[in-house]
């Protein structure tokens, strides 16, 4: 039997526009390096992935600049217009080595606190799973349905989680999820092209401090939580 690999694959097509910056977001500075190196090499310190194929715009100056672009173990990937179509392409730049029977764990380029613990617990909760899953974090705060500025209804926080990354899902059946799923608008994140197709993914607790970059203050608390994590 062959082994099962492992690949990870990370979109870093977009701008941000949320951060009202000069430069797409995973190119800003944190702690001595940009947001998406930092990602990068939190991936590579885990030692566990085949390669990590990270799909970039066409018109993206800053990516050939960084060091890590040039790693044995990073494959470049075009970016698409929406984020699945940027893993669709990622997963599509592994085909020559990566089987359907093998997992690829999808994570953010603008969450670089994340720990290698966080990324040996997924894998572990869910290497026997026949579906795959995600990292998520349980709701702590009373949550409201609203129409406008008005309230219609709390709803049930027990039952709602937070999504995090990585995302962790079989190759062939990630790929052929989101190649059904193509042009779909509702695909927000990986685990809802599964559900597309009627699979129901595990939630499996991740760590509060796996944060992603969406605002300017955001990076200060990446940076505190980079510190406290050494």
């Amino acid at each position: 039997m062959t082994q099962v690999k492992i690949w990870a694959v990370v979109p870093a097509a977009g701008v941000g526009k949320r951060m009202q910056a000069d430069r797409p977001k995973q190119y800003l500075p944190l702690v001595g390096k940009t947001v998406l190196e930092q990602t990068i090499n939190r991936l590579l310190q885990a030692d566990v992935f085949s390669a990590i194929a990270v799909a970039i715009s066409k018109e993206d100056p800053y990516w050939p600049e960084l060091e890590c672009s040039k790693h044995k173990k990073v494959v470049t990937a075009a970016g698409g217009k929406e984020r699945a179509d940027s893993v669709l392409s990622a997963l599509k730049s592994l085909t020559e080595r990566a089987s359907d029977n093998d997992w690829v764990l999808v994570h953010d380029a603008a969450r670089p606190c994340l720990t290698s613990a966080d990324i040996h617990y997924l894998i572990g909760s869910l290497k026997d799973d026949a579906v795959g899953g995600i990292l998520a974090l349980s709701s702590h705060d009373t949550l409201k349905n609203v129409e406008g500025i008005n309230i219609t209804e709390t709803i049930d926080r027990s039952v709602i989680w937070r999504v995090l990354t990585p995302q962790m899902f079989r190759y062939g059946m990630l790929k052929s999820a989101l190649e059904a799923a193509e042009g779909n608008s509702v695909i927000t994140d990986e685990a809802s092209a599964l559900e597309m197709q009627g699979l129901q993914p595990k939630i499996v607790e991740g760590r509060p401090d796996n944060i992603k970059i969406t605002r300017p203050e955001d990076l200060a608390l990446a940076q505190f939580y980079m510190e406290q994590q050494q």
